[in-house]
């Protein structure tokens, strides 16, 4: 009976872990270029009662055994990085990557970080790319001042019109991508930013349409890849597996207690 419970609470656990990585996906919903989360769950290991081959007292080989499983475990939390649709906010500092890379960004450590969101802006100090926290973008971009227009090609070039009267084009950078092996084994930390790891390999870099690498769209932004109803669905699902839990742990309770009437 008190295996019933164990097993039963493994069971809980699991399902409150779903759940707390379902209301992270519906919580980024808006969230730009943010990635769901799937938990993913594995068996605990079984009580071997009597193993699959044994030999019986009649001298019998048994066919299957006896194994009483033990309960669930957390095997891991799996990012899905497929894209999310493109919007259009008109903005000359909006990028979004259609196909795989990330944008690379300088911590202020000096250590690169690594995202999709392409929410950009202009250092008003030093006239160089930032993202929204002011991490510079990664090779170094300065647009300079007296900017009239940015133009940013599907390969990274970056082109700037400064305002005057011959409406002066310069050059002033490319715009380079990297991607991983592995990108599901990505460390997620807070402002839409990536961190490597072992698992996740070393980034490779290079130049946005080449080397598998995808295009840059400006003006676009990817949203989040979340799909309401299928998170919803599986809330309910997970949600209806807790009560089941929560149902055997009542009844092994009911019988125990019933157990311990007949003995007193």
């Amino acid at each position: 009976m008190d295996r019933s419970l164990q097993t039963a609470a493994t069971g809980m656990q699991a399902q409150q872990t779903n759940i707390d990585v379902i209301s992270h996906n519906l919580a980024n919903i808006n969230t730009t270029s943010f990635k769901k989360s799937m938990a993913h769950f594995s068996t605990l290991f079984s009580q071997v009662i009597k193993a699959p081959g044994a030999t019986l007292n009649n001298g019998q080989i048994t066919p299957n055994g006896v194994q009483v499983g033990l309960g669930v475990q957390l095997d891991s939390t799996n990012k899905n990085f497929t894209i999310g649709s493109l919007n259009n906010t008109g903005n000359d500092l909006d990028i979004a990557i259609e196909g795989d890379g990330f944008f690379q960004v300088q911590m202020p450590n000096g250590n690169l970080a690594y995202t999709r969101d392409g929410n950009f802006q202009i250092d008003g100090q030093s006239g160089e790319l930032v993202t929204n926290k002011g991490y510079s973008v990664f090779p170094n971009i300065n647009l300079g001042n007296n900017i009239q227009s940015v133009n940013i090609s599907e390969d990274g070039n970056v082109q700037v019109t400064r305002a005057g009267q011959f409406n002066q084009v310069d050059n002033v950078g490319s715009i380079r991508l990297a991607r991983f092996v592995n990108p599901a084994g990505l460390i997620e930390m807070s402002d839409n930013l990536y961190q490597q790891t072992l698992a996740s390999g070393r980034p490779i870099e290079g130049t946005p349409l080449e080397d598998n690498l995808g295009g840059l769209r400006q003006g676009f932004l990817e949203g989040s890849n979340v799909k309401v109803v299928e998170e919803i669905v599986n809330m309910i699902a997970a949600q209806r597996a807790y009560e089941a839990s929560s149902n055997v742990i009542r009844a092994s309770d009911e019988m125990l207690q019933q157990a311990n009437n007949i003995s007193s």
